[in-house]
């Protein structure tokens, strides 16, 4: 099954539609800058992945729309908040959040965009679900916490990076499965793997010179020296990437990392964690679903 077959799935483009005008309502329900900018935000695209996922993991036929806008709204917060703490300038091609508008104005839409995803959640009455969302963003503190204190450093260990991973990126999956899914945690540990694997792909994808899924300009993790799994493996075989991470001389380091076959070995652990995922998926009436969905976040080329 292909990604596009994905696309076809019963009851998708309705759910895709109402998303869409949810997460406009939510950001319009108190107009003002920080709606402008939160609306800014949103119009700017991504693929929607995390709302995707509340949707396959759903029983078929029940509202998902306020876990699907929940979940993308926290995400559209910590792109904006992110772009603004490493001074970013460009969000999917787009001027980002702070440059357009000033440091202030980004600060307070981030923080607006987490809000209006707690009251998407809180309006249903399900006190489960907002527990859910709350521990995934308290994991997304942590896990920026995390970066920050692996900056420049090329001794950091694959394990912590994975835990940095995991809490950034995975724990929102997982979030997204939950919500979705109403509490299965094999769907749970399905998103968290699915997650992890998705920042692996990524990470290698901002090595090897495509404009990734976050819209960055390739090369953007070495250059903050954003200790990744390709960066660390190479680091361990090569003095330049090491010195370049560490917060040297950046000419040529980006080729020596293709050199060492580190983007490889990384890949190789990516799609380790996306079988992990498939694993979680047996007797799930969409497995065919969620598994060329798998498929497509560590194959893909943007």
């Amino acid at each position: 099954m292909s990604l596009a077959t994905i696309r076809e799935t019963p009851g998708l483009d309705e759910y895709q539609e109402g998303l869409e005008e949810r997460l406009s309502a939510a950001v319009e329900a108190c107009p003002g800058t920080v709606a402008t900018v939160g609306a800014e935000a949103l119009a700017a695209g991504g693929k929607r992945l995390r709302p995707l996922l509340v949707f396959l993991t759903a029983p078929p036929g029940s509202d998902a729309l306020a876990a699907g806008a929940a979940v993308e709204l926290v995400h559209t917060a910590t792109l904006v908040h992110d772009d603004l703490i490493d001074r970013a300038e460009y969000r999917r091609g787009r001027a980002a959040a702070w440059a357009s508008h000033g440091p202030a104005a980004a600060r307070a839409a981030g923080d607006y965009l987490f809000a209006r995803a707690f009251a998407e959640l809180a309006g249903t009455g399900d006190h489960a679900a907002v527990s859910v969302l709350a521990g995934a963003t308290l994991a997304l503190a942590r896990g920026e916490a995390l970066q920050r204190a692996q900056t420049h450093d090329p001794e950091t260990s694959v394990e912590s990076y994975l835990e940095r991973c995991a809490l950034k990126t995975g724990k929102l999956f997982e979030a997204a499965c939950l919500l979705g899914s109403g509490g299965n945690r094999g769907l749970g540990e399905f998103g968290l793997s699915l997650g992890i694997a998705f920042q692996i792909a990524d990470d290698i994808l901002d090595c090897t010179g495509e404009t990734i899924e976050t819209g960055k300009i390739a090369g953007t993790d070495l250059r903050e020296g954003t200790p990744t799994l390709p960066l660390i493996l190479a680091a361990r075989e090569d003095e330049s990437v090491r010195r370049a991470l560490g917060g040297g001389e950046l000419d040529g380091a980006l080729i020596r990392v293709a050199e060492t076959g580190a983007l490889d070995r990384a890949r190789v652990v990516a799609l380790d964690y996306a079988r992990r995922a498939r694993d979680c998926l047996d007797g799930h009436g969409r497995r065919e679903e969620l598994e060329a969905l798998t498929d497509a976040v560590v194959d893909r080329e943007s």
